[in-house]
């Protein structure tokens, strides 16, 4: 690289590092304008919307009816946030509790009023109109405000009904997107996509059959009015129809926002609706920023005094990424939460990594006697692989729990999928656009850069029995402790209020209580008369009533609960009030984040065995992320850890980073057997590969460890109790992808190549 070029390599950074510290950092300052202060937060952060709703008529719905009903709901409310909850409260009451948003009446008018859908014939058997015009007392056609005729029913649903009228409900439709479709003349018009079930298909082959013969509609009748009345062009046999004729996008999506929640198989009606403050508080939020600058600072002064200049250019590019991480928050709408931290931790990590993987190889080569230039251009050429593997494999997982997760998960696995393709644009173009640069305008001496002897191969594989029998050890013990949780408890593990559900009493008090003085007064006298610390406060903005959500009460513990507030907090008895709630998350979301694990881990599987062509590898590689979550689990059973939504984010953090450590040492396996080293001893590959990626196990855990440990040590509680089986599942990650997943590729190694010459 020519002096001219790095000159301005270097402007560039600066003037790309001013921008990133102007659009985001300064978002934290009075005027609050950046991106990171417009990135949305989610309820735990910052609050959001409480919506209630009740099903309609006398009798209750049946539990199968009310489990559909919360998990359609919460696929409708996922497009205004994937950390969006929706649960059961009571008998025949659902809650939707939708993060960053402030504006509970738009929210109600654009998710609309889950009232009754029905697709009506225009003609019914005895050869009446089951609707037509409305006229007024004058004879003219009623028309709305865009001059479209007006219709009505001409009889009761009821009595079409019993006719034969109702074509389809709501509950015969999948899905209604609306989008755009090419006409007749290949032009696009904006229209509504209809798929239907396999019984509503049948259902509508003959209806749209029969009102095509008579060149009749189908109206869409909700909630007591028609939304449309489409013409019937041609019959559709394959359950995929489409609606066209809408005046832009907007109406058309709220049509289909229409048909969506009409397809729900209860009618519900709204109950009440709150703007509800964070459940963590502010101080979650600030103790969160400041252990995210405390272990950023503290990384790259780690990065800076191990690596020399490399590891100085490496903070540069982490501040870089960090900077771009905030601004593709707020510009791609993401949703920030707990497990969204999670997230960013683990890219954070990931990114670290990869620049720990290129000067290791640096350091490497100058230890060979290779010049700084030569050094440099084969070190990030032999770190490409093993970056690119691990992070690609990573982004697998992410993009697989994106698409087939809901709620938690999907919001987990957009920030891990945005920081594994911003980490490694830093890593690879950023890093090396500026080592190069500081290279070519005279910083060339070996001692700025450092340097590594190949030292003697460390002998992990005799010791393979003892690690695979602790290893062992450690996951029958923690199905031991599960065993005991289930005798005393009832719960193999302690899980929370998401996972288990309980009871959510609304408590008015006789002032407004801040979120602070709710967390240091209340919440120990609720802790005192449950029994237990698994508490979550919620303050109904604009009032004194605070949402406090505990652990099933009894009738007794209630009383007590009432008292307590009573003789504590002088509130009026009569204005507390108290519902048993489901669990927000439900069986179906829960069979979601496992089918979304499981296939993400083929898919990874998959991946690993075409890149390194040998199925032991992507077989060893999952056995020893199993092992990684197991030991995890054991973790949270031994030391009776709360099993909430940080669960499923701290499970799918470890199965990442599990994932990453491993790749590494395999392509370092690779590169050996690609090199002809595996013909004479095949143990001393596996412990050479070990022993030469040791320094990187060590630091990129470390690392990794200092930025969950600072979450550990400034966060409030529930912050605390995420980031302590993090710390756990990183220690996990680095012991057996140092000393079990090598010994279980040679194991399989040999014993398959021994019995085929059996």
């Amino acid at each position: 690289m020519k002096k001219s070029k790095a000159a301005l390599v270097l402007i560039a950074t600066v003037l790309v590092m001013g921008l990133l510290a102007y659009t985001s950092i300064i978002g934290f300052g009075p005027t609050k304008t950046g991106s990171a202060a417009n990135i949305k937060q989610g309820l735990d952060l910052a609050g959001g919307v409480s919506i209630t709703y009740e099903v309609v008529g006398e009798e209750e719905a049946s539990e199968a009816d009310m489990k559909d009903t919360v998990y359609k709901l919460q696929k409708r409310v996922e497009k205004y946030s994937t950390e969006a909850q929706v649960y059961q409260e009571g008998s025949k009451r659902i809650s939707i509790e939708i993060p960053g948003v402030s504006d509970a009446n738009t929210i109600l008018e654009e998710l609309g009023q889950p009232g009754s859908l029905y697709f009506i014939a225009q003609t019914g058997s005895d050869g009446t109109n089951n609707y037509g015009y409305g006229i007024d007392e004058n004879g003219t056609v009623l028309t709305d405000e865009d001059g479209a005729p007006v219709y009505v029913l001409n009889k009761s649903i009821a009595e079409i009904e019993a006719d034969g009228g109702i074509v389809l409900t709501g509950t015969d439709v999948k899905n209604a997107e609306a989008g755009q479709i090419a006409d007749e003349m290949k032009n696009n018009e904006i229209a509504v996509q209809l798929t239907l079930t396999s019984e509503g298909t049948k259902k509508f082959a003959d209806a749209t059959t029969k009102a095509y013969q008579r060149g009749e509609s189908i109206g869409i009748y909700y909630d007591g009015a028609f939304v449309s009345v489409p013409n019937v062009n041609s019959p559709i046999p394959n359950g995929e129809a489409s609606i066209t004729g809408m005046k832009d996008f907007e109406e058309a999506e709220r049509l289909a926002s229409t048909i969506r929640i009409g397809g729900l198989k209860l009618e519900l009606k709204e109950l009440r609706s709150n703007v509800v403050g964070a459940q963590l508080g502010e101080e979650a939020l600030k103790t969160s920023l400041l252990a995210g600058v405390v272990g950023l600072v503290i990384v790259m002064i780690f990065m800076t005094v191990v690596y020399l200049l490399p590891g100085f250019v490496s903070a540069i590019a982490l501040l870089i990424y960090t900077g771009m991480t905030l601004v593709a928050l707020n510009a791609f709408d993401i949703t920030l939460t707990l497990p969204g931290i999670a997230g960013i931790i683990l890219s954070i990590g990931m990114a670290v990594d990869a620049n720990v993987i290129i000067f290791a190889r640096v350091k490497e080569e100058l230890g060979t006697g290779k010049t700084v230039s030569s050094a440099i251009k084969i070190g990030f050429q032999k770190a490409f692989s093993a970056i690119v593997d691990g992070n690609i494999t990573t982004l697998i997982a992410a993009l697989v729990l994106g698409i087939k997760g809901s709620g938690t998960v999907k919001g987990f696995a957009q920030t891990l999928g945005l920081g594994i393709v911003l980490s490694m644009f830093t890593a690879l173009v950023v890093t090396r656009l500026l080592i190069n640069a500081l290279y070519a305008l005279g910083l060339k001496s070996e001692k700025l850069y450092g340097s590594i002897k190949e030292r003697k191969s460390i002998d992990f594989l005799s010791k393979k029995a003892v690690f695979i029998g602790v290893s062992l050890v450690v996951i029958v013990a923690g199905f031991v402790f599960m065993g005991i949780n289930k005798v005393n408890t009832g719960d193999m593990l302690n899980y929370s209020l998401e996972f288990k559900g309980g009871t959510s009493t609304n408590v008015t008090f006789n002032e407004d209580l801040s979120i602070g003085d709710i967390d240091s007064n209340v919440v120990p006298v609720v802790e005192e008369v449950t029994g237990d610390g698994n508490v979550q406060t919620q303050k109904v903005t604009g009032t004194n009533e605070v949402i406090i959500k505990t652990r099933t009460l009894s009738v007794d513990e209630r009383e007590a609960f009432n008292q307590a507030m009573v003789d504590h907090f002088g509130v009026d008895a009569e204005k507390i009030t108290a519902e048993t709630i489901s669990a927000a998350v439900s069986d179906e979301m829960k069979m979601d984040a496992v089918v979304a694990v499981i296939i993400a881990t083929i898919c990874m599987l998959i991946y690993i065995w075409f890149r390194f062509s040998d199925i032991r590898f992507a077989a060893s590689a999952v056995l020893a992320l199993c092992h990684d979550v197991l030991v995890v689990l054991a973790f949270y059973a031994v030391a009776k850890i709360s099993v909430g939504n940080t669960f499923i984010a701290c499970m799918l953090t470890i199965v990442g980073y599990s994932i990453n450590a491993t790749i590494v040492i395999f392509d370092r396996i690779r590169e050996h057997l690609a090199g002809g080293k595996g013909k004479g001893d095949l143990q001393e590959v596996v412990n050479s590969s070990i022993t030469q990626t040791l320094t990187r196990s060590i630091y990129t855990s470390l690392t990794t460890f200092v930025m969950v440990a600072a979450l550990y040590v400034f966060g409030v509680t529930s912050i605390r109790e995420f980031a302590l089986p993090l710390m756990a599942g990183i220690i996990c990650g680095a012991y057996s992808s140092v000393c079990i997943t090598g010994a279980l590729w040679y194991l399989m190694k040999t014993k398959m190549v021994n019995s085929k010459k059996k």
